[in-house]
């Protein structure tokens, strides 16, 4: 464990939970500036300080001392609108921190599906991302129908998919490519959204591997590989012509999307995208979803169940046959079990007594 305050442990906990430097100034009575300096390693609290700090985030002190490598830009894909608040992101990202050391814990302690995700050559144009999407279909023996479970494909794969509950209609998505990614989801999201939100993030890890992302033409790429990806080339021209003939027939799309569970605003993007509509009935289409209230929220969505994660809560299950329950876990990284919960999206209990002291 590391002898020096780490600032930077601060920092996180107070972007965890949605705090600005005046917000824990006013908690822990010290000015905005002194806390600033503690978060950059210029100053180092007494103990006492530590001491209010670790009561008022609810954690060990141990956690102020560790020495975890903090994420990294290029290992950080967030998908957010172009006006979210760097304040918001700050929050998620520390979510996502805590979750990687979480999964860290666990692959030290578990034998978890390998992960193996085949990475492409820079891309040329968006042929070349349709190309690799089939690529990914093919290689996984996933055919050219619907795919009925994308959280599901996601954790057969080896990936972690969790949510953060919704701190405003900023942020979509984070995806983590760490030796075992890991996907956040907003948790208000409809379930095509969400969808979405796993294969434009799946598109990250295959197209973008090593590279920082999150500007225009990174996004654009994964956008193009997710809908390549839920709806091949091939079979968007086969079935979208029952849906438009000069017209949009809407009972045929709605139909459609309930097939493929993607959205109809996903559905006439990638229907322009591909030259079956032109830009005049692409605007159509749009301006008829935002005059009958479908520019957020579609009609269909409440009819699309929800794809649950599974992956974490059975490697806490595993884990506790072996004697670790998640008191245990929350101990090892020197958090409280709420913390853990709140990071997770879990409900664990604390039980009487701790089962077993762990060294990492």
């Amino acid at each position: 464990m590391n002898t020096y305050f780490n600032g930077l442990e601060l920092r996180l906990l107070r972007q965890l939970n949605h705090l600005s430097l005046e917000d824990l100034s006013t908690h822990v009575g010290k000015s905005r500036q002194f806390l600033h300096k503690i978060e950059m390693n210029q100053v180092a609290p007494t103990s006492d300080l530590i001491g209010v700090l670790s009561n008022f985030f609810n954690v060990k002190t141990e956690i102020f001392f560790s020495s975890h490598p903090i994420l990294q830009e290029e290992q950080i894909n967030f998908r957010s609108n172009k006006t979210a608040k760097v304040f918001t992101k700050q929050s998620v990202i520390a979510q996502g921190e805590y979750l990687k050391r979480l999964v860290e814990f666990i692959e030290a302690n578990l034998r978890l599906p390998k992960y193996s995700i085949p990475s492409v050559d820079p891309v040329q144009n968006f042929q070349d991302i349709e190309n690799a999407a089939l690529h990914f279909r093919k290689h996984f023996n996933l055919g050219l129908g619907p795919i009925s479970d994308m959280t599901k494909l996601c954790e057969m794969l080896g990936v972690f998919v969790t949510t953060f509950p919704s701190v405003s209609n900023e942020v979509d998505a984070l995806s983590i490519a760490s030796k075992r990614p890991i996907f956040v989801n907003n948790e208000d999201s409809s379930t095509c959204r969400q969808r979405f939100n796993l294969a434009h993030e799946l598109g990250h890890l295959v197209l973008h591997d090593g590279c920082v992302t999150g500007d225009s033409l990174t996004e654009s790429q994964a956008h193009r590989f997710a809908s390549a990806l839920l709806i091949p080339q091939e079979m968007m021209n086969s079935h979208f012509r029952y849906c438009f003939n000069g017209r949009f027939n809407w009972n045929k799309l709605s139909k459609m999307k309930m097939d493929w569970k993607i959205s109809k605003a996903a559905l006439l993007y990638r229907a322009k995208s591909l030259g079956l509509i032109d830009d005049v009935s692409y605007r159509s289409g749009y301006i008829h979803l935002k005059r009958t209230g479908e520019a957020l929220l579609e009609t269909e969505d409440k009819d699309i169940p929800r794809e649950i994660p599974h992956l974490l809560e059975n490697c806490f299950k595993a884990l506790n046959k072996k004697g670790i329950s998640a008191n245990d876990i929350a101990n090892e990284l020197n958090i409280s079990l709420d913390l853990l919960n709140k990071v997770t999206q879990l409900n664990h209990q604390m039980p009487n007594t701790s089962k077993l002291q762990l060294v990492i």
